[in-house]
Order: C-alpha cells, then sequence, then structure tokens
C-alpha cells in the first residue's frame, strides 16, 4: 500500500510542478481568482476563516499529539513519526519563507482592486504558507499511515485550506499549486530521510 501511496504522490507532485506554468503561461491565474472570490459578503466566508486559521492548529497540535503520546506510551515509533511531520514543517516553512521574500509577489487584491481581502495577512503572496504546512502535515501523515481513513480526511482537509486562501482573496491559484507541491515536497524528503536514519541492523548484517 506504501508504495502504491508514493507513486500516485509522485504522479500528483508532476502535475502540481506543471500547472503553474500552465496559468502564467495562459494567464488564467487572476481569471480563475476571480470566479472564486466574491466581493459580496457571503455566508461562507466565516466558514473559510476557521478553515484557514485551523491549519496552525492541525499542523502543530497534530505531531504534538503524536509526540506525547509516544512518550507516555513508550512508543517509538509513534515519537518518530511526530519528529518526521515537524521536521517536514519546518522544511516546507524555510523553504516557504526564502521563496516569499526572494520572489516578493503582491498579493492579489494590492494588483487588481476588484479582489476582495476578507482575512488578515502580512507577508509576500507567492507562496501560500498556510498551503504548503497543510499539504506538509497531510502527506506526511499519508505517507506514516497509509490507509485510506487517513488520506481522504487529512488531503479534503488541505485542499479545503487551499481553497480558502483564494476565497479570501489572498493568494493567486499559483501561489496555492506551489504552496501544495512544497509541503508535499518536504513531507516526502523528511520521510525519506527517516527511512535513511532508521534502516533496520539486521538487513545491514545480512
Amino acid at each position: 500500500m506504501s508504495k502504491r501511496v508514493a507513486f500516485i504522490l509522485s504522479l500528483l507532485l508532476l502535475l502540481l510542478l506543471l500547472l503553474p506554468v500552465v496559468l502564467f503561461s495562459q494567464n488564467l491565474d487572476i481569471s480563475i481568482l476571480r470566479s472564486i472570490n466574491s466581493p459580496e459578503t457571503l455566508p461562507s466566508d466565516k466558514f473559510f476563516r476557521f478553515v484557514s486559521n485551523s491549519e496552525i492548529y492541525v499542523a502543530l497540535g497534530i505531531p504534538s499529539g503524536m509526540a506525547a503520546a509516544g512518550l507516555i506510551k513508550d512508543d517509538k515509533e509513534l515519537l518518530r513519526n511526530a519528529c518526521v511531520i515537524l521536521g517536514s514543517a519546518a522544511i516546507a516553512s524555510g523553504i516557504t519563507i526564502i521563496l516569499k521574500y526572494s520572489v516578493n509577489r503582491d498579493r492579489p487584491y494590492v494588483t487588481y482592486p476588484d479582489i476582495t481581502k476578507k482575512t488578515d495577512v502580512s507577508s509576500p503572496s507567492f507562496p501560500s504558507g498556510h498551503t504548503s504546512s497543510a499539504f506538509s502535515t497531510a502527506t506526511s501523515l499519508s505517507l506514516a499511515y497509509p490507509k485510506w481513513y487517513v488520506i481522504v480526511p487529512t488531503y479534503t482537509w488541505a485542499s479545503t485550506v487551499a481553497y480558502s486562501r483564494m476565497h479570501l482573496g489572498v493568494h493567486y491559484p499559483s501561489d496555492v499549486l506551489a504552496g501544495a507541491v512544497i509541503g508535499a515536497g518536504s513531507a516526502w524528503i523528511s520521510y525519506r530521510i527517516n527511512k535513511k536514519l532508521n534502516i533496520n541492523p539486521k538487513k545491514e548484517h545480512n
């Protein structure tokens, strides 16, 4: 099952890497955002703000809870998985911050007055930090526990966080796609590092 998930994730990453290029070249970025963001106050605004704000609590709460449970139960695997998730978050955060201030892209509502900002933000637009964090968490959990009841809800949540950033008018689609690539890629890197560092000693002597 884990190999199958890894193969699917690899295909998704390739697709996500190509999509931003398509969006830029066909000038669809702002057109898609305009179809998602509404200048009117909608009942769904509160829901998407809630989902968007949940990112930090989920991204830190899950690995922290896993680490605490691992220490209490003396479960080394659970503790190691928590460290892998936190490692992924650290990688994703570092890459995101470097790109944000290197690219220094204005938020869409700054460039296009018809885009309505529905939540407070302060950093540059590209890439989406909320999305990179959410996909880092979802991918890390899916790699550690490759079961449908883990994969489906975590990616549903991560995708909803990504959509919320566009709904709230603070990110372009390409920001969100780049964030998803960074988050998933960071999780894969952290997962592979963990695998390399935790090779079964018995296999090495055989």
